[in-house]
């Protein structure tokens, strides 16, 4: 199966979206058709690169559909990059054409770049006033001259270090990726599924969204996360299954009432680790336990879910129907339960590469296993349990330190509601731990009291060397803390931290 072709799996009466507009499966499919008609004469054919850059929205889904359903590739960009950003992927993915709800003058970004590329950029406000009601020839949808095998999307991973890598997923990539989640899950047609978090990211997309659309059941679109506006609409459109991301349950422990969310049945939490803390208020407030999972765009994403049946606290659950899911040492030798070691997967959901990175590519793909970088291990009943990521590891006096441990303890203390562990340089341990906080309203800081806490649960070369009060902690639009901000301000001397 391709990837658009999923949005015939419902039934032509049945609700596919609830948004600003009610949209049924059969104008899905009709509104797919006039967009790709359009985009089809505007000069987007076979293998060409189209961006698309929008928040939620059911143009979004549209433009999406009607992109890969002429053959071309779509590249969905991170709404809140910088022009410069964005011009760096337009170049590196060599677009003929970029969908956007808004001009973007990109003239002087691109400019800097020895060989120029010259974008065509379409505007959903302005073409979707002119094709709303004039007749249109149906341009032709490529299923037959189209394998499962010819990429259908390019993900841009957020570039925790250097530039953004753009991960190449197939067809089949997608698809196998929701018929396992759905399997894992067992969602249906009767679902009414919440898409809050952004459509550009796998999560949302795979989950939300095609997942979703392959079981015929509805999504209600929201643009972004407000607790308020997102409780409420829950309620007023009957949302049976929410995914979500961390801080938006911690906000949802803290602030909902119980009977806000009486009509979801299943909540799913990925993204980024799940504290404990997080987890139990939620289950006090709500009654319910939150599945959490793991994967990571070059898997689209999925790789781990908890089983319905059976969750527990720290694990990102088992591996997903047809993957294989390892813990293996720096070798490849596979470990035994309890050890620490790299999670590698394998499976149809694996990427083909990265796009115009040969030895990349060659790094993470490895005889067939896609070599993760996160560090975790399994127990003997097959829940894996993430540590910490391989690059955030901090290596104290020859002694490893993984940030989560601390992190998990932090999270614990009364009036924390953030906490970011990272690594800064250290004279005489080559690394030291540094804890970025942040506290509820009415908590005081004490550095002492936390440290005193900490030491009483901690060997002594784990304890951060200082601690940072932070009004907030820099995230991406997926909830994910970005430590790299953080690491980046030490380096640049921003941070209050004292180095050496």
């Amino acid at each position: 199966m391709l990837v658009h072709q999923l949005i015939y799996q419902g039934t032509d009466t049945d609700v596919a979206f609830y948004s600003k507009e009610t949209v049924t499966y059969k104008t899905l499919q009709q509104e797919v058709a006039k967009y790709r008609s359009f985009f089809h004469r505007a000069g987007i054919r076979p293998d060409d690169k189209v961006g698309l850059f929008s928040r939620n929205s059911v143009e979004f889904v549209f433009s999406y559909m009607a992109i890969i359903s002429l053959g071309a590739v779509v590249v969905p960009l991170n709404f809140q990059l910088t022009l410069r950003e964005i011009a760096y992927i337009v170049h590196d993915a060599q677009m003929s054409h970029l969908i956007t709800t808004e001009n973007l003058d990109l003239t002087a970004e691109l400019a800097q770049y020895e060989r120029r590329q010259k974008v065509t950029q379409l505007i959903i406000p302005a073409f979707k006033k002119k094709i709303k009601h004039e007749e249109h020839e149906d341009s032709p949808c490529l299923d037959s001259s189209l394998g499962e095998n010819h990429p259908c999307a390019i993900i841009y991973t957020s570039g925790t270090t250097g530039k953004p890598k753009g991960a190449i997923l197939t067809h089949r990539n997608l698809v196998s990726n929701a018929q396992a989640f759905r399997d894992a899950l067992r969602v249906d047609s009767t679902d009414n599924v919440l898409c809050v978090l952004p459509m550009y990211h796998c999560f949302a997309w795979t989950c939300a969204v095609l997942n979703s659309l392959l079981c015929g059941a509805s999504i209600t679109i929201l643009e972004a996360f407000a607790p308020k506006e997102t409780t409420a609409t829950i309620k007023e459109f009957g949302v049976t299954v929410v995914y979500g991301v961390p801080p938006m349950y911690n906000f949802l422990s803290r602030m909902g009432e119980a009977e806000d969310l009486a009509g979801v049945r299943l909540f799913v939490s990925g993204g980024a680790s799940l504290p404990e803390k997080v987890a139990k208020q939620f289950r006090e407030k709500y009654g319910a336990e939150i599945v959490e999972g793991y994967g990571l765009s070059e898997a689209s994403p999925v790789v781990t879910i908890s089983p319905l049946e059976k969750t527990k606290y720290y694990s990102i659950g088992k591996a997903l129907p047809g993957l294989e899911v390892h813990v293996v040492n720096p070798k490849g030798d596979i470990l035994p339960p309890g050890a620490v070691g790299e999670i590698v997967v394998k499976g149809p959901s694996v990427m083909q590469g990265y796009l115009n990175l040969p030895l990349e590519t060659s790094l993470a793909l490895r005889d067939g296993w896609l070599y993760t970088g996160d560090l975790a291990y399994r127990d003997t009943e097959g829940y894996f349990f993430i540590v910490d990521r391989l690059k955030d590891m901090i290596i104290s006096n020859g002694e490893n330190i993984y940030p989560r441990e601390i992190e998990e303890l932090l999270y614990a203390y009364p009036g924390i509601t953030e906490a970011a562990v990272i690594g800064v340089p250290d004279e005489l341990r080559g690394q030291a731990s540094c804890a970025y906080l942040v506290l509820g309203e009415g908590h005081v800081f004490d550095k002492k009291a936390i440290r005193d806490y900490l030491q009483t649960n901690l060997a002594a070369y784990k304890i951060p060397r200082d601690f940072i009060l932070a009004d907030a902690l820099p995230k991406n639009q997926t909830g994910k803390i970005l430590k790299r901000v953080l690491r980046e301000q030490v380096e640049a001397g921003t941070s209050n931290v004292q180095v050496g």
